[in-house]
């Protein structure tokens, strides 16, 4: 999942991006209200929200991203245990809630709950379909099976079909900022991405920008 950590808390933040990524899970951080909102239309598959911000407070800043219609998932965060602030939490627009301390097994276990309710979404680029929930592509008839990173790769080129993806903005998408690895691993991705849409009868083809990266063409 992609998940987006509201979270001002350094200790706290460090430890759910460390617990998440070891989950295999791409997590990324705001520290602020400012911050969120400039981040929460990107493809979140949920977002963990911290009620007290230090430029905000959650629960109003959440009731305006509903009102703008954001339809993510959003598991709030807080220290507040009583009934009646974890009702306000809830009818703001929060899907669920934990409150802090929590058993990280616990937070793993209503991210999987949240996720599940949320509609499968199909992202479609001419004959060539890519199915999240299935992780898999299809074209006609046919129906390849993709890695979590082959997904990731197909989603972001499928979302700008027709446009130059850089390899940073697709390092960044799927490894994440802070990602050390081989500087190949985006082309080594690619191409692997590119044989299983061979094995689709080519519905799309993944072509190279020179000096910059790829674009996904459809016939």
């Amino acid at each position: 999942m992609r998940i987006l950590v509201v979270e001002d808390e350094p200790a706290m933040a460090r430890l759910l991006a460390r617990g998440l990524g070891e989950e295999g899970h791409q997590v990324e951080l705001a520290a602020t209200a400012a911050a969120a909102s400039a981040r929460v239309d990107d493809d979140w598959d949920v977002i963990i929200l911290d009620w007290g911000l230090p430029d905000g407070d959650g629960v109003l800043l959440l009731g305006r991203w509903r009102r703008r219609g954001l339809g993510t998932p959003v598991l709030m965060l807080t220290a507040r245990g009583q009934v009646g602030e974890r009702v306000s939490g809830l009818r703001s627009g929060a899907d669920d809630y934990l409150v802090k301390p929590f058993d990280f097994e616990e937070l793993l276990a209503r991210l999987d709950s949240l996720t599940r309710r949320r509609p499968a979404r199909e992202l479609r680029a001419g004959r060539l379909r890519l199915d999240e929930r299935g992780r898999c592509a299809r074209a006609d008839d046919h129906l390849v099976e993709l890695s979590p990173r082959e997904l990731d790769v197909l989603r972001l080129l499928v979302e700008r079909a027709g446009d130059a993806v850089s390899r940073d903005d697709l390092l960044a998408a799927v490894w994440g900022e802070a990602f050390t690895g081989p500087g190949n691993v985006v082309d080594v991705y690619v191409g692997q991405v590119r044989a299983k849409l061979r094995q689709l009868g080519d519905p799309a083809t993944i072509t190279t920008v020179r000096g910059l990266g790829y674009r996904l063409v459809v016939p």
